[in-house]
């Protein structure tokens, strides 16, 4: 079997006990992490067919995507000061005109942008299809594997368009029967269940205002009897709160729940207006939260209760979010976000740590996918999806924790990132894509896409 040793480098395990050594190593044996430890590895490891020297650097689990939209990356810097609906309302028209090379093109963007931050394992919720488009899920799904990357797929949906009180173009929605046959189309074709899956598929009917009750209570019904898992926008702005007990005479959280949509198999992206009953109810189900701070910062949606959430015990991860609210594209960005905007909130100081960051953009969002037997921390037999970040430059000098270095410092340079036992990143640059190509590509397709949109 071959093995990759990466030794003389500060690791960060990200385990139940948050070990860690100053001197240590860490040795993968095919896609497996074999061992992690301090100092040197082992003696007499047979089958070594690279060594790397990680003197000034910290390896961590690789990072771990749970909420994004890679279409928006054709619609950056657009709607620049607007709050959610309002900005959905300006963006959809341009939305409801892509079809499967755009949607192929920003993918490659979004992944590409992820991937040389630290990101191993990604994941896009894709509700937009509109009719005559193409194969959108299948262009996000290729372009993942062209990437190298490990992906969760959440076929996305909406069935409410505007003619029913709906922000989408009617051309843009599908009928509650056609989504759910696509969704389960897209689970039968592409899910794959197994420890070591580089492709899961999770149900994702887009928002409470944005689908019918119908399609929540069978989209829920139709990821249990398939044995996938669900995700949803939940409680990302006052807006939606007050839409929700308008229509519904009830906050979100209670109207998920009487649609079957909490539970250990459910996360939701945002969830910033969250009381204390709501938190209790996440946290009694086991429903897990994308957080994505600088989205949630862009559209003025508020400050999500994280350290609130945690002492709980509600599993949270970290977001992107789709490039149209976060235009860096970057996950490893959300780790410093995620610690200084949770400070501006209640708890100050005292609401997260650096290792605590560390923990949502690692094993936290593994826990949020349900694949933290598998990935997210660095433990004999999990997958080997690690990275390996650069802190011996100028921008990170003089800091001598590691972890506050990665956390609070300039954006760390990727020394080496391992997809799988794969190398899919070395000294910065991506092995598996051409990055000019890729922006060249993106950049026309964007073209193309705002030129459609101004003629429609």
């Amino acid at each position: 079997m071959n093995r990759i040793v990466i030794e003389n480098c500060a690791v960060a395990t990200v385990d139940a006990h948050d070990t860690a050594y100053a001197c240590g190593h860490v040795v993968v044996a095919g896609n497996r992490i074999e061992s992690v430890g301090a100092g040197r590895a082992p003696e007499g490891l047979g089958g070594v067919v690279r060594r790397v020297d990680g003197t000034g650097h910290l390896v961590t689990p690789g990072l771990v995507n749970t909420h994004h939209h890679f279409y928006q990356w054709l619609t950056r810097g657009l709607a620049q000061d607007c709050n959610l609906f309002d900005w959905l309302v300006a963006l959809y028209p341009t939305w409801a005109r892509i079809d499967e090379d755009m949607v192929h093109a920003a993918a490659r963007g979004s992944l590409a942008m992820m991937v040389r931050g630290g990101v191993t394992t990604a994941m896009d919720h894709h509700y937009v299809f509109p009719r005559g488009a193409g194969d959108l899920l299948g262009a996000e799904i290729r372009a993942a594997r062209e990437m190298g990357v490990r992906f969760t797929a959440a076929r996305g949906s909406m069935d409410r368009g505007a003619s029913d009180g709906g922000l989408p173009p009617d051309f843009a929605v599908e009928t509650t029967e056609g989504a759910l046959a696509a969704t389960e189309q897209a689970v039968d074709t592409h899910h794959d269940p197994g420890f070591d899956s580089m492709l899961q598929i999770a149900v994702a009917p887009c928002s409470p205002f944005s689908v019918s009750t119908d399609l929540l209570r069978e989209a829920a019904a139709l990821a249990r009897r398939k044995g996938v898992r669900l995700h949803t926008h939940g409680s990302e702005t006052v807006e939606e709160e007050k839409f929700c007990h308008e229509l519904f005479g009830m906050g979100p959280t209670d109207y998920f729940e009487s649609t079957g949509w909490l539970g250990e198999d459910v996360w939701m992206a945002h969830c910033v207006h969250m009381n204390d009953a709501d938190i209790h109810a996440f946290a009694r189900t086991g429903t897990g939260v994308a957080h994505c701070p600088s989205s949630n910062a862009r559209l003025a949606a508020g400050i999500a209760r994280v350290p609130d959430m945690l002492a709980e015990g509600v599993p949270v991860g970290l977001g992107v979010d789709g490039t149209a609210s976060n235009e860096s594209g970057e996950l490893h960005t959300e780790l410093r976000n995620a610690l200084l905007i949770n400070r501006l909130g209640a708890h100050r100081e005292k609401a997260l740590t650096t290792r605590q960051a560390l923990r949502l953009g690692t094993y936290g969002g593994a826990q949020v996918l349900g694949r933290q037997d598998q990935i997210g921390s660095l433990e004999a037999g999990k997958l080997a999806d690690l990275v390996l970040w650069k802190l011996d430059g100028l921008g990170h000098s003089s800091i001598e924790d590691p972890v506050a270095a990665l956390v609070l410092g300039a954006a760390a340079p990727v020394a080496l990132s391992l997809v799988n036992g794969r190398p899919v990143v070395e000294a910065g640059r991506l092995l598996t894509a051409d990055e000019d190509e890729i922006a060249r590509d993106a950049r026309t397709e964007a073209r193309r896409l705002a030129r459609i949109a101004a003629e429609s």
